[in-house]
Order: C-alpha cells, then structure tokens, then sequence
C-alpha cells in the first residue's frame, strides 16, 4: 500500500473483489510500483499496481503488470516476494494482471521490472510477514517479538501455524504502514542471490505455455495484410477476384494507415479460415501501389545527408570548456578526427508479431504478446469508441521482442480488422511482413575529434552526431536531442573539454527503441573512440581508461542533472574485474587480440572484454569475459543468461545484420539476407558478478553496449585495422 494515500483497507478489499484478487477469506495486500519502473527513486503515480494474495490453502499468488518475454521476470519477482514473505518457493505463483487503469502503467521496457518492483514487493512480503506473526501472537496469547516466520508457518519454539491457518484472522488486521515493517539484512536472504530454476520453463518445454500465436478462441478467424514495401506508401488500387475464389478465404478489403505511419501503413485485408490460407490468398491478390515521396531513399542518400550534416554547424547540446580550442592547439601527432557510422538494426524476435482480437457492439477482448497492453487497450478504445472498462486486454508469453512489441502498428490493424469482421480474429505478420516493416534502431552518423595534452590526458573532446531521429518519429515538435544523445551526457573520462553537437536527418524508414536504444551506438562510438585516443598516445587502453575514469567521482547527467550519476568507482571495478578474468596483458599468439570497453546504461555497469584471431581475412571470436555491476543480483541464472542473450544479439550487429534501403523499401526481408549468429559461431561467454547490497537495477540491455567496441578493438589489437563502420565486412579485415 502506497505511503502517501490514505486508501483504507476497506477500499482495498472492495477494489481487490473488483479485479478478481480475492475469491473467499484470503489476505490481500495492494503495492505501489515508481511511475519509472526503472527508476524506484521516482515516486509513484498511482495508489497500487500490484497484489499479494495468500489464501486459506496457503497458496500464495502475486499478481503484477510486467510481461514476461524471455527475460525471467517471471521467476525474480516472485523470489523477491518469497523472501520477505517466508514462504516455500514452491508454494508462489504468478498471474499478469488484467489491464486496468487501477495498475497505471503496465508497459515493460527499459530494463526495470525488477529495479521498479524490488522495494515495493519486499515491503508488501514483510507487510503479509508481520500480518501473519500478529496474528499468530494473538492466537498464542504472547508478543509479536517471540514469534518468527518461516517456510510460510509463525513458529514460537516449537510451537507452529501455518499461513493456511492464519489467514483468515490475519486478513481481519491493519495492514502495517509499509515504511515501518523491518525489511530482512541482505545476510538474512534465503532465495535472493541465489540461482533458481525459471519458473516459465517447465511449460515452454512441455508445449502448454501460451504465447501470442498459440492463442485460440472459439469461432475465430485469421488475418494478414498485405502492405506497401515502400515506407509511406499506400493502395492506389487492387483486385481481389482471384484470392476471393480461393477456398477458405472469408473476406477482402482494405484499412487506412492509422497516425500517418507511425501507428500503421495500410493494406489490404485477407480473413480466412486459416493462416495459411489468408497467405496464399495474399499471394493472388493484384496490387498497384502509390510508392508516395519515399520511394527515392536509399542507404546511400541517407548516408551522403548524414556527412553533408556532420560538415555542417549543428546545435550544441553541451559545452563545457573548450573541446574546440584545446583540439586546434593540439600538435597533429596528439590529436585524431574519425568518423563513425551505424545502419538500422531489425529487433527480429523468434515469434513475428500478432494479435487476437474480438470487438463486440458492448465490449471488446484481446490476446496481445505485447510489451504494452495498455496500448492495445487504447488504440482498441480510440477506433471503438468503447469506455477502457469494456475492454478487456490478455498478456501472453512473447518469443522475444526487444523493443518491438511497444509499437502500435500490429495491435491497431487487429483491432482496425476485428471492428469489421465481428469475429474473434487473429493477425498473424510473417516472417517478411516482420523484416520489412519493422520500427528499426536508428540509423546513425558520428564525427569525433580528439586531442591530448603534454601530459597524455584528453585535453578536448567533440562529437557531432546526427541520426534518424525517435522522438520526431513520434512527435514531430519534440527536440530529438533530449531522447537522442541522452546516454552521452555521462560520459565518465575526464577532460578539460566536451561539446556535444546533434541535427536529426530527415528519412521515412520507421524507427524507434532496440535492445538498448541508443546506448548500442553510444557505447559503440565512445569506448571506439577512446581507444583510439589512447594509441594516439601510445598508452595501454585499460590502463588510459583507468586513469581518466578516476577515483570515487560522481559523474553528473548534463541533460538532466535529476538523473542518478555514475559512480567512477563502480564503473572502474567492472573494467578491472574484465580485465582480470579476461587475461589482459598476458602474451597471444600471432594473429590474436584482445579488446575491452565499459559502459553505463539502465543504472547498471558493465565491461566486456573479447579476444579474437584473425588468420588470412578470416575473423574468430573465441572468448567474451563480461563483468557486471548490476547491484543487489536477485538471480544470478537470469542475470546470466540476459548478458550472454546481450552479447549474441551485439554480436549479431557487429558482425552480421544491417538492414539497407534501396527505392524506399529494405533489401533484407528474411534471415537469409539478415542474418543472425548461428551456435557454432558464438564464442565462449564468461560473466562475472560484482557482490553488491545496493538496489538492483536493469540487466535485459546494458551487457549489449560495450560487446560492438570490445569486439572492433580486439580485431585491431590483432591487425592494426580499425573498424568505423558497422556491420564488419569481410573486406575490412583483408
């Protein structure tokens, strides 16, 4: 229960029933959750967003807004609870509350499900905890002090009640005031910090876990759209005879584009008894499209607008000293200019898009494998008119997303197709449809100048920047800065002088977040660039990066100094714990290199060092040794397998994906043209813990950003050849 309500327990209980919380005697307690589920330090922006139930079999439930989508959600929040609670792991389980504007924000992004739920689940456990040890104490007739709770029962020597048995009386209580209940000392922990099973495994592997595609409701149908393969594009006419003879197929016709591109593109429908038929009447259908003004951008445009931007005078974003005047002064065997480009990126999740959705006179039902259920609930509501309260929204399991599942496009066309056909009916993308309308990571472009002073420290540093901006996808009147280049307003070496400068260029190819949003090109350009500055000054890049990080300094956000600094210490300790495990200094072979980088994002700190060989052209990763600061680890297993899933997926952008445009559309349009790290070629990984007490904080991204530069500065530890340009080519290491 939130600390600055005055909620009573009666109103508690009723919005409990109200949402299906309750079912017979059982304790309930409601939780806040930070309007930033990254950010616990923000306050809260609604009463409650979670439950806790405890019912009279002991069944403890726990009941929460975050989707579960391969990151292990599912099984270190409840292990949060099971703590503070003192029950028996095995008797919690997990249910993905329905949507409702009780919850506020449901999203699930940014690396801060645990960070965001943390606090508020221990102090809803420890609130249950010290319920049921009063509750005990009075039955017993002694003080609470005597009493300790354990494995779900109250003991007082040997003396013992189970929740099961005190559940009812306990639910008669006040509900503690969570500020004061006695949280456990982290040496107190039985599951925090240990590595547990995933709870959401059994059913994946026994085929019973429901993930979007699996969703089947009685008499529904199914649907695919097919779309204009030019960005902007739209129908300028079609015929629909020869698919409308196809056995099975229901129905033809055509949706607008909803918010001018940025929710949909348009197309037109094919509803049909199955998928696969809906597809083969796609395949019929005679299209002539309106390729609009996009249809003469490609790679090369956007690439020549991106230089002719860099040569241009750009907004400043920060200044402080003078990078310019201290660069100019520099003698040209101390100060470097390079330049340093990135394309898109597709997220391409393992499960393409879908949507399920049944739209009724009254009310409307969904079955969204979405990172955003309160976005299905309301483009629903904007294209029904239907009050949020008559609109019921499903989370399922995701096959991935990364970013993907946030967007608008797939739920609005389900909903545009459901108001129509007044069935049950699931849109279902192809693997194509996926590739080539995605809402790509940004293309970008780097200038970086550079100087040293007599002394080998950084005496100037400036970075012109421009890319296809998120934010004036979405919002044409925004500053893109503010979003853009947020993640190079810490950077943690020291320097007498910093400029940031950045204009957006102008592209109608769709983009917005990817696994670690603009940290993946952030991370990429700065730890590149500070490698190169060091063998400008023929110093050991772990050791220049030790010396300019410095000592147990507090580096300021200069965009928004509200935000949590980085700490130079924790940073340092990641890259000296990297470099430790991973060898560094020790002699290679010919033909071998090491690389490393750090990096700060989502409020977690983490180094990578890669070691590669290089052998007539021919490129090996053999080892990535990743150090992670991650504060209080919940579980370790999960933290695990996020920064190896980090590394494959940074690995994957380095050395393998891109999407290019040619006439306006994307060139790649499945996995033979966008291609991804197969096993055989994914190194050893090593991750590497640091002890922490602190809060914990995000851990699905940060292990990305330092995998790119780690991996480009190996390759020019072992062939002297740098890397500026993403993804590698084969050409680059001849």
């Amino acid at each position: 229960m939130s600390t600055n309500t005055t909620l009573t327990r009666r109103t508690l209980l009723k919005k409990a029933a109200q949402t299906g919380a309750v079912a017979g005697a059982a304790l309930v307690i409601g939780f806040d959750v930070p309007a930033r589920a990254q950010d616990p330090d923000k306050p809260a922006g609604n009463p409650l967003k979670g439950w806790v139930k405890i019912d009279q079999n002991g069944q403890v439930t726990l009941i929460y807004s975050r989707s579960e989508m391969g990151q292990g959600v599912s099984t270190s929040l409840p292990m949060i609870l099971a703590d503070e609670l003192c029950v028996d792991w095995k008797d919690i389980r997990v249910e993905h509350a329905s949507v409702d504007p009780f919850y506020g924000d449901q999203g699930t992004g940014g690396s801060g499900s645990v960070a965001g739920m943390w606090m508020p689940l221990r102090k809803a456990g420890a609130s249950a905890r010290e319920m049921f040890i009063a509750a005990a104490a009075q039955r017993w007739s002694v003080t609470p002090e005597t009493c300790t709770a354990k494995a779900g029962a109250v003991w007082r020597g040997d003396d013992k009640l189970t929740y099961a048995e005190l559940v009812e009386s306990a639910a008669r209580l006040p509900v503690p005031d969570p500020a004061n209940v006695r949280l456990k000392s982290p040496d107190e922990f039985e599951y925090i910090g240990k590595s547990l099973p995933r709870t959401d495994v059994p059913s994946k592997v026994d085929g019973s876990a429901i993930f979007g595609l699996d969703v089947r409701v009685p008499g529904m149908v199914y649907a695919v759209v097919a779309r204009c393969p030019v960005f902007g594009g739209k129908v300028k006419r079609f015929d629909a005879a020869r698919t409308k003879a196809l056995k099975g197929v229901l129905d033809v016709f055509e949706i607008p584009a909803v918010g001018e591109g940025v929710y949909t593109c348009g197309g037109v429908v094919v509803v049909a008894e199955t998928t696969y038929i809906a597809m083969q009447g796609r395949k019929l259908l005679q299209i002539e499209w309106d390729n609009g003004p996009a249809a003469s951008e490609s790679s090369e445009t956007l690439r020549r607008q991106f230089r002719k931007l860099v040569d241009s005078s750009m907004k400043v974003v920060i200044n402080q000293g003078d990078a310019e005047a201290a660069i100019a002064a520099a003698p040209a065997e101390k100060k470097i200019e390079v330049d340093y480009e990135l394309p898109f990126q597709a997220h391409a999740a393992m499960e393409p898009l879908n949507c399920t959705v049944h739209i009724q006179s009254d009310r409307a039902e969904a079955w969204a494998a979405s990172q955003s259920p309160n976005l299905v609930q309301g483009v629903i509501q904007k294209l029904t008119g239907l009050p949020p309260e008559k609109i019921q929204v499903h989370t399922t399991f995701m096959g991935g997303a990364f970013g993907r599942r946030y967007q608008w496009d797939f739920p609005t066309e389900a909903a545009q197709i459901a108001k129509r056909v007044s069935k049950p009916v699931q849109l279902v993308w192809s693997r194509e449809d996926d590739m080539m309308h995605d809402f790509y990571r940004p293309a970008s472009y780097h200038r970086m100048s550079g100087a040293l002073d007599a002394d080998g420290n950084v005496a100037g540093w400036r970075h012109k920047y421009t890319s296809t901006s998120i934010a004036e996808m979405f919002d044409p009147k925004a500053a893109p800065e503010s979003s853009e280049v947020g993640l190079t307003a810490q950077i943690p070496y020291q320097t007498k002088g910093y400029k940031l400068e950045y204009l957006p260029a102008a592209s109608a190819v769709p983009r917005a977040w990817w696994r670690s949003v603009e940290a993946s090109v952030v991370g990429f350009v700065m730890e590149s660039f500070i490698d190169e500055l060091a063998h400008a000054g023929n110093v050991d890049p772990y050791e220049f990066r030790l010396r300019l990080i410095g000592d147990n300094r507090l580096v300021k956000d200069a965009l928004d100094p509200k935000e949590r600094p980085l700490d130079t210490a924790r940073l340092k300790a990641v890259l000296q714990l990297a470099a430790d495990k991973g060898d560094w200094g020790k002699p290679l072979p010919a033909g071998h290199g090491r690389g490393i980088a750090c990096h700060y994002s989502f409020h977690t700190y983490v180094s990578n060092l890669v070691e590669v060989s290089v052998n007539n052209g021919a490129l090996k990763v053999h080892r990535v040794v990743s150090a992670v600061d991650v504060g209080t680890p919940v579980n370790p297993n999960g933290i695990h397998a996020q920064v190896e899933s980090a590394i494959v997926y940074g690995l994957t952008a380095a050395l393998k994906s891109q999407i290019t445009i040619q006439d306006g559309h994307t060139v790649q349009s499945n996995f033979n043209q966008f291609t991804t790290l197969s096993m055989k070629e994914t190194p050893k990984i090593d991750v590497y813990i640091v002890p922490s007490n602190v809060p914990p904080t995000g851990i699905g991204e940060p292990g990305l950003p330092p995998t790119a530069p780690a991996l480009t500065n190996a390759i020019f530890a072992a062939t002297g050849k740098r890397i500026r340009r993403l993804p590698v080519q084969p050409g680059d290491l001849a």
